[in-house]
């Protein structure tokens, strides 16, 4: 559980702390008043990025050189020092992690903080690009295994220069074996790992009981092999990109009917509400994932999901509060069922900063 959070120069932030009691708080406040940047802030803490931007500076307080997120949980003070690139005048790293007052690589920062978060944008997993369902997968495995974030790290970095070489063979009409041969030993061994966890968890998903939707997860996987980059060897240098591997990687959604005992994608055939049903239950799957995985729940956080949800909707959710510590944002008390609102932490932005 997450117990204080200090915020300096992040965002809209110069210098704000908050405190968190009991199971469950919620964030009450208008539009623009800086709670969505509360909840960057805590998934900053436990995935040691934001959700919302690629460029680290953009988190810093607009004109300022440092700024620092803490976070204290029951055994742990978590820190992350941005930067706009230089500090004091020379040249730095935009992001500096510290667990406990000790510098940490990003690969040792995360998994010391684990947070399921649950926004409007979450909606659009089943039915927007794969990119998104692949980041999914590796929001989840990346908190619980230390291993798998390594093999990202390193078959990203191998994807890029592979990419690189294979753009420079486009343009010169000249491709260097013994160049790709390191590359390709790389992207083989990390890619396999990947796409074998990646499957672990989507098996676990298909066992899971889903009280909530059920579901079929069918996972596309891109296999990476020596002999699939050769059959590919030609159409790569072609294109300029590696056209095989987990960078490729799918998966689909699909709802039973029971009427004639078949599978269809959600995707295509389900309704708006069977959609946002099945991406309940899938976040539902996450938090039991990473319990099972870690031997503790995580952060369930909530990001002005009421505004988008019926009645029905909410009250699934509202299932599982007391369960794990929970945040929650809106921009209206009224949002709120009147059963919880005297049973839970209230925060209020009373204006816009």
């Amino acid at each position: 559980m997450l117990k204080k959070l200090q915020l300096q120069n992040f965002r809209n932030y110069d210098k704000k702390d908050f405190e968190f009691e009991g199971l469950t708080t919620v964030v009450i406040g208008p539009n623009t008043s800086g709670k969505t940047n509360l909840v960057e802030s805590i998934y900053l803490l436990a995935f040691g990025k934001s959700f919302r931007t690629d460029k680290d500076a953009q988190m810093l307080k607009f004109s300022e050189e440092i700024g620092r997120v803490k976070g204290k949980t029951e055994d742990t003070e978590l820190e992350v020092v941005l930067t706009n690139g230089f500090l004091y005048g020379q040249k730095s790293q935009y992001k500096k992690f510290l667990v406990n007052g000790v510098s940490k690589r990003k690969v040792d920062f995360q998994g010391n903080f684990s947070v399921v978060m649950f926004s409007p944008q979450d909606l659009e997993i089943i039915i927007e690009s794969p990119s998104l369902r692949r980041n999914f997968l590796d929001e989840v495995l990346e908190q619980v295994d230390k291993s798998y974030r390594v093999d990202i790290t390193s078959y990203n970095k191998a994807l890029r220069q592979r990419n690189a070489l294979l753009e420079l063979a486009r343009d010169t009409g000249v491709r260097n074996e013994k160049q790709f041969e390191y590359w390709n030993e790389l992207l083989i061994k990390h890619g396999q790992n990947i796409t074998n966890k990646r499957e672990e968890f989507i098996t676990f998903a298909n066992n899971s009981q889903k009280t909530i939707f059920d579901f079929l997860i069918n996972y596309d996987k891109s296999i990476i092999s020596e002999e699939r980059l050769n059959q590919y060897r030609e159409a790569e240098v072609g294109a300029g990109v590696t056209l095989v591997g987990p960078h490729r990687d799918d998966f689909s959604v699909s709802m039973f009917n029971k009427a004639d005992d078949s599978t269809h994608d959600i995707k295509y055939f389900g309704s708006r509400g069977q959609q946002r049903l099945a991406i309940l239950q899938l976040k539902h799957i996450e938090i039991e994932y990473i319990e099972n995985a870690l031997g503790k729940r995580p952060t369930f956080v909530l990001d002005d999901i009421f505004s988008e949800l019926d009645e029905g909707h909410i009250g699934l959710i509202l299932e599982i509060l007391g369960e794990q510590q929970t945040i929650i944002t809106t921009t209206h008390k009224e949002f709120l069922p009147k059963e919880i609102i005297d049973k839970v932490q209230l925060i209020k932005f009373v204006k816009e900063v």
